[in-house]
C-alpha cells in the first residue's frame, strides 16, 4: 500500500482523504510480505509532535514477512502471542529504527511539551481539615493521583460557614457544591470513593472517601474528645492503623494542628498549592543589572538608532534568554558609559533596549514630583506610559508608591485629560483591634482607611498652589478631591471602569481571587495600579507566597501591556529608613 502524501508546506495538515486511505482495512488474501504492523494511524501525530514539513513515520523502512497484528495489540505494548520468535525479533529490531513503532515513542511523539512524567511510587491518603476547603475551594483536584478523605466532621464544619457574605461563606458553598458534584456523578459510589476527575478534572487521578461509620481510636485524656480538631486527629490515627502501611496524611492551614498531629507521631503538612512561589525572594523584581563585561563583548555588535526623545539598542548574546518584556536593565561601572533602558522587544536572539525618560530631573516633574533614585524613575515610567495597562509596585514603608502613583495619576486625569477620574480602594484589613462600624456614605466610611491618600493629597496640593495663596491652594485641593472617588471593595463585582485611573493599595492582603475580580472591572482605556508591601501581611492564611500581589506579578510578568518594579530605598525620613532596618 503507497504511503500518504507528506504535506505540501510547513506545518500543514493531510487531507482527509489521506487518512481514509491508511485507515481502511485489509483484506484477508492480500499478501504476507506486503503487510505492515498498522501504526501507520500514527500519521495523525499532531504538529507539536514531529518537525513541520517531514513525512509521516512508518513502523519499518522494508517490509516484513510477518502476520497483520492489531492496532489495539500495538497501543497496548504487547507482542502477539502468535508470533514466531524470528519474526518478532526482526519486528522488534525494526522498531528501533523508527520513533513510531514503539508505542512508548508514539506517546512521546503525540504527547504535549508540558506533560508531567508519570507518577512513581505508592499513593497517598490525604485527609483535609476544614480550614483548607474554605481557604481554596478547588483544593480537592490539586493532589494529582493521590486520594482524600473527609471526616464527618469536616463536612459539619463546612455547613457551619456557608452563611454569610464573606469569602469565607463563599468558599464554604462553592466547596460545598463541588461535593455535591462529584456525589450526584454518574456511576458514583460513595462506598467504594468517588472518582475525582469525573466533573471533568483530568489531573486528579485519584478518589474522594468519606466517613461513612465511626472509627476506632484512642487519644490521650489532655484531648477533649468533644473538640473538632481532635476529632480530625483521631481519624488520621485511626486510618493510620487501618491502612497500614499506606501513608496517611493530614493537610491543615492550623498551625497549632498540625503541631499537635506531630506530637502524636502522625504526618501534618501545610497545604502548599495556593503559593505562587515557595520563597518570596524569587520573586520577579523587574530590574536586571547588566554584567560589567556587558559592553566589552557585546559593544562592537550593538546596533543603535534615535527615534524622538529615545535612543534605542539592538543587543544579542545570552544575556537576551534572562530578559523580559518591560523589563529595566542599567548597566553602571567606573569609566564605562552608564545605561538605563527598558526591554521593549524580544526575538530569538535579540532584544531591543529603550532609554527611560529622567523624572529626576526638574523640568520633567510630575505633578512637582521628582524621583529620588533609579527604581523611581522606572516606577515613573510605567506610570506615564500610556501603553501599559497595568503596574505592579512593590516595596517596604517610604519608598513611595502611593505618591508616586497618585502624581501620576493627577497629571494624566487634570492635564492630559487621558483618564476621566482616579478610582482608589484598598482591602479594609485592620492592623488591630476592629475599631466597629464607620458612620456615613460608603466614601465616608472608606475615609479612615485612606489616610495615605489624605497625606499624599496634602502633599501635592501644597506643592501645586504654594504660590497662590491660601484661596489657590483651597481651589486646588477641591479640584483634587473632586476628580478622586474612593471605593469600597465589597461593591466592585459586576462593574466596569471606563477610562479610569484605578489605584489598588495595600494589594498584599488580598487573595489571588480578589485580585482576579479586581483587575477583570478593567475596560477600555483603563489602567491599574496595584501596590502593596509584601513585608506587612495582614490577612489569616496569607503569606508572601500566596498572596494575590505576588500572584499577579508572577503571571503579568513579560506581557508586553504590563509592568513590574520593586521599590528597595526609602526616602520618606531618615527615622523610618532606619526603623525598616532594625525593628
Amino acid at each position: 500500500m503507497p504511503l500518504p502524501p507528506a504535506p505540501s508546506r510547513r506545518a500543514a495538515l493531510l487531507a482527509p482523504e489521506a487518512f481514509e486511505v491508511t485507515a481502511r482495512p485489509r483484506a484477508p488474501q492480500a499478501s504476507a510480505n506486503e503487510a505492515i504492523a498498522e501504526p501507520v494511524r500514527t500519521t495523525a501525530v499532531p504538529r507539536a509532535g514531529r518537525k513541520a514539513g517531514s513525512a509521516p513515520p512508518v513502523a519499518s523502512g522494508s517490509p516484513v514477512a510477518a502476520p497483520l497484528i492489531p492496532v489495539e495489540t500495538l497501543a497496548r505494548g504487547q507482542e502477539p502471542a502468535s508470533a514466531p520468535t524470528a519474526r518478532a525479533t526482526s519486528t522488534r529490531k525494526a522498531r528501533t529504527t523508527s520513533a513510531a513503532a514503539t508505542p512508548s515513542a508514539a506517546a512521546n511523539a503525540t504527547a504535549p511539551r508540558n506533560k508531567k512524567a508519570a507518577p512513581q511510587g505508592p499513593t497517598k491518603l490525604f485527609v483535609l481539615d476544614t480550614n483548607v476547603l474554605l481557604h481554596d475551594p478547588t483544593s480537592l483536584f490539586r493532589f494529582e493521583e493521590h486520594d482524600i478523605f473527609l471526616p464527618m466532621i469536616v463536612l459539619e464544619e463546612l455547613d457551619g460557614h456557608k452563611k454569610g457574605m464573606t469569602e469565607v461563606a463563599r468558599n464554604g458553598r462553592q466547596a460545598s457544591r463541588t461535593l455535591d458534584a462529584l456525589a450526584a456523578a454518574q456511576g458514583a459510589d460513595m462506598a467504594k470513593g468517588l472518582k475525582l476527575d469525573s466533573t471533568g478534572q483530568r489531573a486528579a487521578g485519584g478518589h474522594l472517601f468519606f466517613q461513612t461509620a465511626p472509627l476506632d481510636y484512642s487519644l490521650p485524656t489532655s484531648l477533649p474528645p468533644g473538640k473538632a480538631d481532635n476529632q480530625i486527629l483521631g481519624v488520621v490515627e485511626a486510618l493510620r492503623k487501618l491502612h497500614a502501611p499506606r501513608e496517611v496524611v493530614l493537610v491543615s492551614k492550623d498551625i497549632n494542628m498540625r503541631v499537635k498531629a506531630r506530637a502524636l507521631g502522625l504526618t501534618a503538612e501545610d497545604y502548599q498549592n495556593d503559593k505562587t512561589l515557595e520563597d518570596g525572594d524569587l520573586l520577579y523584581a523587574g530590574v536586571l543589572a547588566l554584567p560589567p563585561d556587558f559592553w566589552a563583548k557585546s559593544g562592537k555588535n550593538v546596533e543603535s538608532w534615535q527615534s524622538g526623545a529615545h535612543t534605542y539598542y539592538r543587543i544579542g548574546g545570552p544575556i537576551v534568554q534572562q530578559l523580559m518584556i518591560n523589563q529595566f536593565v542599567y548597566f553602571e561601572a567606573p569609566g564605562e558609559p552608564s545605561l538605563f533602558a527598558r526591554v521593549s522587544e524580544i526575538r530569538e536572539k535579540t532584544a531591543v533596549l529603550q532609554t527611560l525618560k529622567d523624572y529626576g530631573s526638574a523640568k520633567n516633574a510630575v505633578w512637582g514630583v521628582t524621583t529620588r533614585n533609579r527604581e523611581q524613575n522606572y516606577a515613573m515610567n510605567l506610570l506615564m506610559d500610556p501603553e501599559i495597562d497595568f503596574v505592579t509596585l512593590t516595596g517596604t514603608a517610604g519608598t513611595g508608591k502611593t505618591l508616586l502613583a497618585l502624581a501620576a495619576g493627577l497629571t494624566q486625569v487634570l492635564d492630559d485629560r487621558r483618564y476621566t477620574e482616579i478610582i482608589m480602594t484598598r482591602a479594609t484589613v485592620s492592623v488591630g483591634e476592629d475599631i466597629g462600624f464607620l458612620p456615613g456614605t460608603e466614601e465616608e466610611k472608606m475615609g479612615p482607611w485612606m489616610g495615605a491618600l489624605d497625606d499624599n493629597l496634602e502633599f501635592l496640593a501644597k506643592g501645586d498652589g504654594g504660590n497662590a495663596g491660601e484661596w489657590g491652594r483651597a481651589a486646588t485641593n477641591e479640584l483634587i478631591r473632586s476628580r478622586i472617588k474612593i471605593k469600597s471593595m465589597n461593591f466592585m463585582r459586576g462593574r466596569t471602569f471606563l477610562n479610569k485611573y484605578v489605584i489598588i493599595d495595600e494589594a498584599q492582603n488580598l487573595t489571588p481571587k480578589q485580585m482576579k475580580t479586581l483587575i477583570t472591572r478593567a475596560g477600555p482605556g483603563t489602567k491599574i495600579i496595584c501596590m502593596g508591601n509584601l513585608a506587612q501581611i495582614d490577612t489569616p492564611y496569607l503569606t508572601e507566597g500566596s498572596s494575590g500581589l505576588t500572584y499577579a506579578v508572577d503571571r503579568f510578568k513579560g506581557w508586553p501591556h504590563s509592568g513590574h518594579i520593586t521599590l528597595a530605598r526609602g526616602e520618606r525620613s531618615r527615622l523610618a529608613d532606619f526603623a525598616s532596618e532594625v525593628l
